[in-house]
């Protein structure tokens, strides 16, 4: 069973990126994205169909056809014949997608900038270090 002090770590870096989503607000409105087409949209260049960006970002492959035919409506991706199988689309994003999301993440930059700059260069510092830590895989930190 987990550990309170693990959940209530969850909870606390759950409630700091709501703060920073929240203090995009009106950029994303803006934009005219909404805060899971703004993550579908910032994956597509990594991740070219459908079912891989459903896996990556663990949605429904529902949910992510739903947020693409927006994305595509509003001009921000595109979908492409795959030349190595003519039976498949693949995903490109727009050269107004890629300004939006740049504009996004400018925010999301600037929010959590904010943020940041609460604490001092030390203590970001650490911040950093102990984040990549815990990004690593779960294989190369045992070696």
């Amino acid at each position: 069973m987990p550990s309170d002090d693990a959940a209530q770590l969850w909870k606390l870096n759950q409630r700091l990126l709501t703060v920073v989503m929240n203090s995009c607000v009106e950029t994303f409105d803006e934009l005219g994205l909404e805060t899971k087409e703004f993550f579908v949209l910032d994956e597509v260049d990594t991740c070219k169909y459908p079912a891989v960006l459903a896996t990556k970002l663990m949605l429904p492959k529902a949910s992510v056809t739903m947020y693409l035919r927006s994305l595509v409506s509003k001009g921000f991706v595109q979908r492409e014949i795959d030349e190595e199988d003519l039976r498949r689309h693949r995903l490109a994003i727009t050269e107004r997608g890629r300004r939006a999301r740049a504009q996004a993440l400018d925010a999301l930059a600037g929010g959590f900038s904010a943020i940041m700059e609460r604490l001092d260069p030390h203590d970001r510092d650490e911040l950093r270090r102990i984040l990549l830590t815990l990004l690593e895989p779960a294989d190369a930190a045992t070696t």
